[in-house]
């Protein structure tokens, strides 16, 4: 899916937000594997340059928890005044929704919803959860391996030998190895399973 068609995508929850909204997808240890941020450009700069990450209720809450809350709720953990000093940049009212995934209890998608005129309803905070969920299934990174690669994956997650993959083919033994090494680089795996479980999260061996 190319970047357009994730604007597109993710510009379905616009409407709720008119104030801005931050949308990370899949994110595990390291970066989502897609993310979007419409705040103002003085409040992502406050952010960033005032160290907010890791005293935010918002954040605070999003890696505890996962479905709807909203900001007002988390106003007595926020010592800091994050919460006021987004009020400041117009982000009055606000919301924070958050996905597991149940085939990596690791990864994580989320969403943060502002608006500057009134508190989100109940049927708004459902519907911000329902419109998250489809961007999520949605909007995937595009596939990089070739079809001869994710053949060799699908039948490695199989676990099929390199022998049978080889016969099944009809190829070498040599040219599965190289199959195998050409995707575990373009997906960073140390390991060809490693490899098979993040193409597999992906989407790319479907």
């Amino acid at each position: 899916m190319d970047e357009a068609t994730h604007i597109k995508a993710v510009d379905a929850v616009a409407f709720l937000a008119p104030a801005g909204y931050h949308i990370a997808l899949r994110v595990g240890f390291a970066f989502p594997e897609f993310e979007q941020n419409t705040y103002p450009a003085a409040w992502a700069d406050t952010y960033t340059r005032r160290g907010y990450m890791l005293d935010d209720p918002v954040m605070r809450w999003i890696y505890r928890n996962t479905g709807a809350i909203r900001w007002s709720t988390l106003a007595a953990n926020d010592p800091r005044g994050i919460l006021a000093d987004a009020a400041d940049h117009g982000l009055t009212f606000g919301a924070a929704v958050c996905l597991s995934h149940d085939k990596d209890t690791s990864l994580r998608s989320f969403g943060s919803f502002a608006r500057s005129d009134r508190e989100f309803t109940d049927d708004e905070l459902r519907s911000l959860i329902a419109n998250l969920q489809g961007v999520d299934r949605d909007v995937r990174p595009e596939n990089l391996l070739t079809r001869a690669e994710q053949e060799a994956f699908r039948l490695l997650g199989e676990g099929r030998m390199l022998k049978e993959i080889a016969f099944e083919l009809g190829i070498s033994e040599s040219a599965v190895k190289q199959r195998l090494t050409n995707g575990r680089g373009k997906l960073s795996a140390r390991t060809n399973m490693q490899a098979v479980m993040d193409a597999t999260r992906l989407g790319w061996l479907d």
